[in-house]
């Protein structure tokens, strides 16, 4: 059974960061795309960024510059290090794998940035 387990996230004002992480089991993690989404209140739910097996990134063009994904092949953990934030980026947020055996999401954390 895949299970993708959170921590990380917290409030903090305009400017500042925050650090998300995901750790993974029961899948092989090294074949899979990692990817964070996030949901504001009232909102859908919205791609945030992507990392590949092989280590390419994507990045909602919203966060590109201040948002950094990484994996470690390793811990078989997924990193989304989140730098002057907004109080747009406010959101509960997930990360997400997906394989044959279906789409799989971690438990949400909420991140909350006042202005």
């Amino acid at each position: 059974q895949v299970r993708m387990v959170q921590s990380g996230g917290g409030s903090v004002q305009a400017g500042g960061s925050l650090r998300l992480s995901c750790a993974v089991s029961g899948a092989n993690f090294r074949l899979h795309a990692v990817s964070w989404y996030r949901q504001a209140q009232g909102k859908q739910r919205e791609l945030v960024a992507s990392i590949s097996s092989d280590g390419t990134t994507n990045y909602v063009d919203s966060v590109k510059d201040r948002f950094t994904i990484s994996r470690d092949n390793v811990r078989w953990t997924v990193a989304l290090q989140m730098n002057d934030l907004k109080p747009e980026d406010t959101a509960v947020y997930y990360c997400n794998l997906q394989n044959s055996r279906g789409n799989f999401w971690g438990q949400g954390t909420q991140v909350t940035v006042s202005s």
